[in-house]
């Protein structure tokens, strides 16, 4: 079938290739109709790995996806053709412990769509796993389908913050999976979020998304705004979604005593904390890595009016474009959030 396939770090290509795949009874073949452009994907687009994991032949991208069925296994029992669906893009050995445990993500087994050597779903249609589709509320879009994966990110880490109603939480970095956190946490019970970012644009997105206050730390001090906003106490929770070195060391300045941390970006370089700083506060620190058991809540608050996220779909291009998609994609264009192929008409 045809795809658009990563030959090495820089070089896509759209071209015919096999991928052997079988069809179980309960199992599901799938029309892919949007797929996001992750972080991930662009990272593995001009470097060709991400750690460990390492592009060493020829691999389809993609892992945010939502489809349309077209085929269900004998044994499939609660979705049929026709139904808009969307996707976990990981697939754990489902005799593993973690999957005992009901922490399939943890599975070191488990099978990521678009990780090192397991291919992605930026083609026609994959054969899923039933167990591991969704199908999508009336109204919810296919378009908003395909972000259900980044929003189970933020999901996740809400739900490892245990917030309490009225809680305020700073999130730190406005990019996609920040955005997700702070819509997250707002449908999660918090009074309020703030959230920091250098790029004007996407903070000014954040603002729109319910009771956010933006803060541009190019001019503006995080530390005081949170003193301001929490009458000198401290935020609840401090969700880091950025990654950046430079901005993990502070978040315990910006935490109240008996506060939570939830680290949810990703360091490309190991990065020291000052744990008496925690200790001081008796401070808890969650860690997430992907997530478990969440999509069919994200989408139940989705389908309620909870949550919607229309407004974070910036671009979109037609699969034919998909290199160009890359390509924009990379640039980091202030004003972008989330860019999507679409595949719907091949």
């Amino acid at each position: 079938m045809e795809a658009i396939v990563l030959e090495k770090a820089m070089e896509l290509t759209i071209r015919d290739i096999d991928i052997q795949e079988n069809f179980g009874p309960n199992d599901v073949r799938i029309a892919i109709k949007y797929v996001g452009i992750c972080g991930s994907d662009v990272h593995f687009y001009q470097y060709g790995a991400i750690g460990n994991y390492i592009v060493r032949s020829p691999m389809v991208l993609g892992h945010e996806a939502s489809g349309e069925i077209i085929e269900a296994g004998e044994n499939v029992k609660n979705l049929k053709p026709g139904d808009r669906v969307c996707m976990e893009p990981g697939i754990p050995d489902q005799n593993s412990k973690a999957v005992k445990l009901g922490i399939y993500n943890l599975d070191p087994a488990i099978r990521f769509w678009a990780a090192p050597p397991v291919h992605g779903c930026l083609r026609p249609y994959v054969i899923h796993p039933a167990a591991f589709t969704y199908k999508l509320p009336d109204n919810v879009s296919s378009e908003e389908g395909a972000l259900v994966e980044p929003l189970a990110v933020g999901m996740n880490a809400v739900k490892k913050a245990k917030i309490n109603p009225g809680d305020i939480a700073v999130v730190i970095g406005a990019g996609t999976i920040g955005l997700m956190t702070t819509i997250s946490a707002l449908a999660g019970g918090c009074s309020k979020v703030i959230i920091a970012d250098v790029i004007q644009n996407k903070l000014d997105l954040a603002e729109k998304l319910g009771s956010v206050v933006a803060v541009n730390v190019q001019n503006e001090d995080l530390h005081e705004i949170v003193k301001e906003q929490t009458d000198s106490w401290g935020s609840d929770i401090v969700f880091e979604a950025s990654g950046n070195e430079r901005a993990i060391p502070p978040v315990f300045d910006l935490l109240c005593p008996d506060g939570c941390v939830v680290f949810i970006g990703c360091p490309t370089v190991p990065v020291s904390i000052d744990i008496t700083a925690a200790q001081v506060k008796e401070a808890r620190i969650e860690t997430i890595f992907r997530y478990a058991n969440v999509f069919p809540r994200a989408l139940a608050l989705m389908g309620a009016g909870k949550i919607n996220l229309k407004s974070l779909i910036t671009e979109s291009f037609d699969f034919k474009e998909g290199i160009k998609a890359f390509e924009h994609a990379a640039m980091m264009n202030p004003g972008s959030i989330k860019t999507q192929i679409v595949l719907k008409d091949i």
